[in-house]
């Protein structure tokens, strides 16, 4: 009900001011005053307890904290890039600034309204392709979280088998699997890693079906798997839910998803999160488009400056002394270069 109403809400005022504009033949200064932010969430939409929640969470902590105005807009089923086009030319041209576009298949339409909109400074999370002054590419070092998240499965599991499960399979999401397979063997090369992605590229749905990452998590711990890290979007929840439900561990991602709301049934089965500082590099933006000093160009949050890292929220994983000892001790390894992580498999 929360989505479909964010949808209207924006709909409703990006209708109007065009009617104004239609009618009048032109919109006043005025009416282009003072909109502020405008956030496009990406696949699955809010409620993901992920990767969109996380875009949101900064977008509502700069709301409150800068006091600016904001509209938040969900995809739409099956939607085209051209769809994506005309939602973020919308957003721009009713006076959004800055307008933040979450995730990388926004990119192509980013880099069309871009042009379109020089005096509008555009945000694209997950996507480092497009390059104008008015475009700020904000990127992580997944791997390098990611790592560490592999070196805890590796001496968390029992089984010698721990899994992975991807939404899409496509060059970030393969990002997290190299630094994770590569943190597991580098810890214990005995331990097996089974990889699966939920759909292919171009069908991006696998970052929004929970029933399906339900049977990739069943089908991973039939055959033996006792820890699995996904990073799949609002599928992740349906891997989750599984794996704690059959008494095994889960990585979360994105967030710390054991603090989570909607996982709060099953957060006792969230050994640790592989975390990404979506939350900063939205506030960020916004707050520099508000102080009249728009980023521009990307921006990179690694370990080294917190922008990624492991989230040890469940007492159980703080009790595990030996598994927090080897993942500060690679943690700093990373930052000090003595360990290079590697972005493809």
């Amino acid at each position: 009900m929360r989505r479909v109403s964010s949808i209207a809400v924006a709909g409703i005022g990006i209708a109007a001011l065009a009617f104004t504009t239609t009618a009048c033949g032109g919109s006043s200064s005025d009416s282009k005053k003072d909109k502020g932010v405008a956030i496009a969430y990406d696949v699955g939409g809010r409620g993901d307890q992920s990767f969109n929640d996380a875009a949101y969470a900064g977008y509502a902590k700069a709301k409150k904290e800068l006091g600016v105005k904001g509209d938040a807009v969900e995809p739409s089923e099956g939607e085209s890039q051209a769809d994506q086009v005309q939602r973020l030319s919308d957003l721009a041209r009713a006076g959004h600034n800055p307008v933040i576009a979450v995730g990388f298949v926004y990119a192509p339409a980013v880099k069309k309204v871009a042009k379109d909109f020089p005096k509008t400074t555009f945000g694209l999370v997950d996507d480092d392709t497009v390059h104008a002054k008015n475009v700020v590419n904000m990127v992580f070092n997944e791997e390098q979280a990611s790592y560490l998240a592999g070196v805890a499965a590796a001496l968390t599991t029992k089984s010698k088998t721990v899994g992975f499960v991807g939404g899409v399979e496509n060059p970030l999401i393969k990002k997290f699997e190299a630094g994770y397979v590569q943190g597991v063997h580098d810890t214990n090369k005995s331990v097996k890693v089974k990889v699966q992605y939920l759909t292919q590229p171009p069908d991006y749905s696998g970052f929004k079906k929970p029933d399906l990452g339900k049977s990739t998590a069943n089908g991973q711990l039939d055959a033996g798997a006792d820890v699995i890290y996904q990073v799949a979007g609002k599928a992740g929840t349906g891997v989750i839910e599984t794996t704690a439900a059959r008494g095994k561990w889960v990585i979360g991602v994105d967030m710390d998803q054991y603090k989570q709301a909607g996982l709060a049934k099953v957060k006792d089965h969230i050994l640790a999160s592989a975390t990404k500082g979506i939350p900063d590099a939205v506030y960020n933006l916004v707050k520099s488009v508000k102080d009249g000093k728009p980023q521009s160009g990307t921006v990179r949050y690694g370990l080294k400056t917190g922008g990624v890292g492991l989230a040890d929220s469940n007492p159980a994983y703080k009790k595990m002394t030996k598994v927090v000892e080897a993942v500060e001790a690679a943690k700093k390894k990373i930052i000090s270069g003595e360990i290079k992580v590697k972005t493809t498999p």
